[in-house]
């Protein structure tokens, strides 16, 4: 596992964004894990995140794009403090896109925040997590109905490798509906590897009893 990766799950970790307990999901699941981006919420916290989503980028997509493409709301964010991270640690510039929820009729008009979209841009979507691929096919239609941008890819934090809306995982089924590819910086069976009866911290994070938690739960909603 690349050491940035080990990295990151520590800092979802220390960040209060990845936790283990009983959680219901939007989906109606009950999940014994919870990832919760809007967790990140100081200027250090983004400063880091935005470096490990950069580094996950570069691995997977290269460089060869225009526009980083963070859905509202909390793509917003995102998408801000990885192009400034690109710009960091690559000296590349990127230029940063969201949408609103309501779109502008005066002053700076339109749906988008930050850059307006041109024919040929060639468009990488960050989001925090996916699990059934729905929010996908809110941003897809936005992107196109702009210009005739190309999307390159979709990037999230974490794949929870569950069933989207079929049987297989929402990251495949994005790539087979829409002929995209879709990551994340670290998978949650990479999550588990790494934190499975060792001491992080001084604390164990993933027992016996949370391991069979998650296999239980995997064995219903994993994807195949």
């Amino acid at each position: 596992m690349e050491q940035y990766k080990k990295e990151f799950i520590e800092f979802m970790v220390d960040s209060q964004v990845l936790k283990f307990g009983e959680f219901t999901l939007k989906s109606g699941r009950k999940s014994p894990f919870f990832m919760n981006a809007g967790g990140y919420v100081t200027g250090s916290q983004l400063e880091k995140l935005g470096e490990y989503y950069a580094k996950a980028i570069h691995d997977n997509y290269g460089l060869d794009f225009d526009v980083l493409f963070g859905p509202a709301y909390k793509g917003i964010p995102l998408s801000v403090a990885t192009t400034m991270a690109i710009s960091r640690i690559y000296g590349k510039d990127v230029r940063y896109c969201s949408n609103r929820k309501e779109e502008k009729d005066h002053g700076d008009i339109g749906i988008l925040l930050g850059s307006k979209l041109k024919d040929g841009d060639r468009v990488i979507i960050i989001e925090d997590v996916t699990t059934s691929g729905k929010s996908i096919e809110e941003t897809f239609p936005i992107l196109k109905a702009q210009a005739n941008v190309k999307v390159v890819g979709l990037m999230v934090s974490l794949n929870r490798m569950e069933k989207g809306q079929g049987e297989k995982s929402a990251l495949f089924e994005i790539k087979e509906k829409y002929g995209f590819e879709a990551n994340a910086i670290v998978t949650m069976e990479e999550v588990v590897e790494y934190l499975y009866n060792q001491p992080y911290q001084g604390q164990i994070y993933i027992d016996d009893e949370c391991k069979a938690r998650i296999d239980t739960y995997y064995e219903q909603y994993g994807a195949k």
